[in-house]
């Protein structure tokens, strides 16, 4: 029983107030770990050993921020405590999920919508919003790395994400239409200016016709035998 046990790292620490971005600093690197904060300048991670080399990094940048800290591990904890570090932890993850969601159904599928609306289907375009999908998806892998106790909402992140990888295949095909329609246009276009006069609405009326050249006056002609063609 003991064996399955799980350890944790507690982080008690003091940073000087001013400047306050050195405590922002500290603080930000402690969230992207994942630590769950107990209370202010109080945060608890799960016990494994990369993230023990990662919390003294943080310590001894506290130490250099002349602040003070004392980091502690809790080789086990009482049943009820841990359900509520557990617990704390899948809620954290929770929310993390919870706002790739908003981001997938609020932002990103609309920005499809408004984009396949004004029939901007440009090459551009879509790169932009595949650029934004691999955002997502890096947020997504982030936050799996630090969902240790398997969130309830990671698959349903999962799925949103690849819907998200759905409407961006069916508007990329749109974009691929589009291109491929304007760039038959433009060859046939070329091609109709290329037979000079024509009928129908590409045909120029405007246009001269080409001249004959004028004959040399230094030529000589011939009168042609009697009844033959003109010359």
């Amino acid at each position: 029983m003991e064996q399955n046990r799980r350890h944790y790292h507690l982080l008690i620490y003091h940073v000087p107030s001013q400047p306050s971005a050195a405590r922002v600093g500290v603080w930000r690197e402690l969230k992207r770990m994942g630590a769950l904060y107990l209370q202010q300048s109080v945060c608890i991670l799960p016990g494994a050993a990369p993230l023990r080399a990662q919390l003294e990094r943080v310590a001894a940048r506290v130490t250099e921020l002349g602040g003070t800290y004392h980091l502690l591990p809790l080789r086990s904890l009482p049943p009820e405590e841990e359900a509520k570090i557990v617990d704390g932890f899948r809620a954290q993850s929770d929310l993390q999920y919870e706002e790739i969601i908003e981001n997938c159904e609020i932002n990103f599928t609309k920005e499809i919508e408004f984009e396949t609306f004004r029939q901007n289907f440009s090459y551009a375009e879509a790169e932009e919003i595949r650029q934004d999908l691999d955002k997502i998806r890096r947020w997504y892998d982030r936050v799996v790395e630090r969902d240790w106790f398997s969130s309830t909402r990671r698959a349903a992140a999962l799925e949103w994400i690849e819907r998200c990888d759905t409407l961006l295949e069916a508007f990329e095909e749109k974009v691929f239409a589009a291109q491929e329609a304007d760039e038959a246009g433009s060859i046939t276009l070329d091609h109709g200016h290329g037979h000079g006069h024509g009928h129908g609405p590409d045909a120029r009326i405007d246009e001269p016709r080409p001249l004959r050249p004028p004959r040399s006056p230094r030529a000589t002609i011939k009168p042609r035998p009697r009844g033959g063609g003109r010359f």
